[in-house]
């Protein structure tokens, strides 16, 4: 066993009480407040993780509570470490509150475990293991931390225009062994007139499949009008592998009792059980990234308006503005108005570069494992840094459950992700 591993056996009950600690604030994105652009929560949250960080001897700033930063030394700073501590709604099914840590044998249980916090801490702890142990550093290291990577990342675009990256930047907040392809982004919220008669309430972000749909409407019988209502249950799951769910919405719409215009047009474009968007003119794919995803995972009616998300994710060889204008042309010759479209390009780092390649050497040494890039559909944290790539935290062939209901990291991952992110600071600015 190494000396990084041993000192974070030795703090192990430190790591999971100061995840602990993180993952009782509810940091879900609220409505802005005076020096707090997300609401208090993420606000808090941020505190929290920079006071632990200057206990542990760094030098913290916090730049407007978009985002904050811990130096581990004096050195001018050529590797970054970003994590972010805002998490998604907590949604249903959870069976242990979700702002409170919960033990479930090795698994350590509450919003935010694997999708940020605990990564956050093991990268806090990373740095402490490098710093108390004395390894010495020839670069300097900076831990940035994030407060809105949830809902767009305007932490990270204002941090950037007060603060510049370091030329080398990874994120725990994808999976291993280095993730360096995303697939591009869009996001369409769409909307027409609804009958009066009828309610759907379905989705509570836009990049998880749904897991309920509610609703109610009035259907015309030959003995009268009958009001027909319930609830259709799905699998919830990341919107970039829509496979692992059920998507409730395109299961009710594709119920034989639905006979509403608007409800049958949206579903002849999204048929239950197809994710790749092809009855919506897309369904492309590449291979380096695969098969694209789109997933209707809104569905709401407000003021007589239904209202929908779309989330898309499409491979590395298509542009923003192609996809773009196929869905929204689709939507449009179907009768619905497009009240907003927005996205990202996809992102590619060069895997043979001396950064990418250093993160493999260190997770072979680590883990015993095979290195390897992969191309993902989720958008990682570093999506828009040229050159950055995620490392970590799920570990091939695991599930973490994020942004579902009992999300989770293990203890023995939490110690692992620091031990990788300790020797990747070694490796890399030793």
């Amino acid at each position: 066993m190494t000396d990084i591993r041993k000192y974070l056996e030795s703090h192990k009950e430190e790591m999971i009480a100061d995840l602990r600690e993180l993952v009782a604030i509810p940091s879900v994105q609220g409505d802005a407040e005076d020096g707090m652009p997300f609401g208090k929560f993420p606000a808090q949250a941020l505190a929290t993780m920079l006071e632990k960080c200057k206990a542990a001897g760094f030098a913290v700033e916090n730049v407007e509570n978009y985002a904050g930063s811990a130096d581990i030394n004096s050195l001018e700073p050529e590797l970054a470490i970003l994590s972010h501590l805002d998490v998604v709604p907590v949604g249903e099914g959870w069976t242990s509150p979700p702002f409170t840590l919960t033990a479930d044998g090795d698994k350590l249980v509450g919003r935010g475990a694997i999708d940020d916090k605990g990564p956050a801490v093991a990268a806090l702890y990373a740095a402490k293991a490098v710093k108390d142990l004395g390894i010495p550093l020839k670069k300097g290291v900076r831990l940035i931390f994030g407060t809105n990577e949830e809902n767009g990342s305007a932490d990270l675009a204002y941090y950037r225009k007060k603060r510049k990256l370091p030329p080398m930047v990874f994120t725990p907040d994808g999976e291993y062994p280095v993730i360096n392809g995303e697939k591009g982004m869009l996001r369409v919220y769409f909307s027409t007139s609804a009958p009066e008669s009828v309610e759907i309430s379905a989705g509570t972000v836009i990049n998880a499949v749904p897991s309920s749909c509610k609703f109610s409407f009035v259907k015309l019988q030959t003995d009268g009008p009958k009001l027909t209502f319930g609830t259709v249950d799905g699998i919830s799951a990341h919107a970039s592998t829509p496979e692992k769910g059920e998507n409730a919405i395109t299961k009710m719409l594709a119920m034989s009792e639905i006979d509403i215009p608007q409800l049958r047009a949206l579903s002849a474009l999204f048929p239950h059980g197809e994710t790749d968007g092809a009855s919506c003119g897309l369904g492309f794919s590449d291979d380096i990234s695969g098969k694209m995803t789109c997933v209707l995972s809104m569905l709401n009616t407000k003021n007589v308006r239904l209202q929908g998300g779309i989330d898309i994710r499409f491979p590395l060889d298509r542009k923003k503005d192609e996809i773009s204008d196929i869905i929204c042309g689709k939507l449009r010759e179907a009768g619905f108005e497009i009240e907003s479209c927005e996205g990202v390009e996809p992102h590619l780092t060069d895997e043979n570069s001396d950064f990418v390649q250093s993160l493999l050497r260190v997770y072979e040494r680590v883990t015993g494992d095979k290195g390897r890039c992969i191309a993902i559909g989720g958008g990682t944290y570093v999506h828009e840094i040229e050159g950055g790539v995620a490392f970590g935290a799920e570990f091939p062939g695991e599930d973490g459950r994020m942004h579902s209901p009992d999300e989770f990291i293990t203890v023995e991952n939490l110690l692992k992700n620091a031990e990788i992110m300790a020797e990747a600071i070694a490796e890399i600015c030793g």
